[in-house]
């Protein structure tokens, strides 16, 4: 009777006595976890970070010597670095604006009642949970300039995507637009599904016309989903190696990646590809604030 009572008034007491409390078992789960990031994520990025101050190269044994800021004055000075900021630049625009063109488009097409929605939705899924190097050669074969099916389909003949200097770089674009069109899709769909119904009955009494109500009620309350979705698909087109790296090799398709890739493996420069690594994640970060102080603009209207 008496420990039915001490029970009822600390229940944390008798659990302590029977075991492990709540707060031992929360730990038990958090500390591995954080020592796991700790370890695999935290300790390479300070020390690379440190390795980004050095002249060191990973070719040879020499020892590291501490340099300052030489590498990233070096390479803000080198035209060439430029050139591949403009040719990255140029991608993300090409690449996040076709991904939100197509893939809000084809959610307005599916925000509807239509036969076969779900199966239609899954098959449209499909293209973002492929791997990048297969879906990398896949597209190599079809803008092949002999059999390939996309020259075939516009009538083009032999024209050459990826050996064109002019083409080769929206040849990955329309790639990657192929590929991450879905992930828009989804997300928009999900915000499409949350808009009340009441609203465009509203619409529809007042007699509003079609136009009007998508930029008065749907685009204003997708918004901030979308924006979202223009977030994440702008960090990932910034960081992209795999599709241009497999596709081609043209000087105009070399985005700031495969530059960083040749001066880490190819050219052992391993303190200056540090550096150069940081100043990437900088203009992400930057990017990213940007995003997200128009994205709270966006939830505040």
């Amino acid at each position: 009777m008496t420990t039915d009572v001490i029970t009822r008034l600390d229940p944390q007491s008798h659990a302590a006595k029977r075991g492990l409390s709540d707060l031992s078992i929360r730990n038990l789960f958090i500390i591995p976890t954080i020592l796991f990031l700790i370890v695999f994520n935290i300790f390479p990025l300070l020390y690379s970070l440190y390795y980004s101050f050095t002249d060191f190269r990973a070719s040879t044994n020499a020892a590291a010597n501490f340099v300052g800021l030489q590498n990233y004055r070096e390479l803000l000075n080198d035209p060439f670095i430029w050139n591949n900021f403009v040719i990255t630049a140029k991608y993300v625009i090409v690449s996040v604006a076709g991904q939100v063109i197509v893939g809000f488009g084809v959610a307005l097409l599916l925000n509807r009642d239509i036969p076969y929605k779900g199966l239609i939705t899954t098959l449209l899924l499909l293209p973002m949970m492929l791997s990048m190097a297969v879906v990398g050669l896949f597209w190599k074969l079809l803008y092949d300039p002999s059999f390939g099916i996309i020259n075939y389909a516009l009538g083009l003949g032999t024209f050459e995507w990826l050996a064109n200097p002019d083409m080769a770089l929206y040849a990955v674009a329309i790639t990657d637009i192929w590929m991450w069109s879905p992930f828009v899709m989804l997300l928009s769909l999900a915000g499409l599904s949350a808009v009340p119904k009441h609203l465009y009955e509203a619409a529809a009494i007042d007699r509003a016309g079609s136009l009007y109500t998508f930029f008065r009620i749907t685009l204003p309350l997708v918004a901030p989903i979308l924006m979202i979705a223009i977030i994440f698909r702008t960090m990932e087109a910034f960081k992209t190696f795999d599709l241009a790296y497999i596709l081609t090799s043209q000087p105009t398709t070399e985005v700031l990646s495969i530059r960083l890739y040749k001066m880490a493996f190819q050219e052992w420069q391993t303190g200056r590809s540090c550096a150069l690594a940081y100043i990437m994640l900088i203009v992400v970060v930057a990017i990213t604030n940007i995003y997200v102080k128009y994205l709270n603009k966006v939830k505040e209207r």
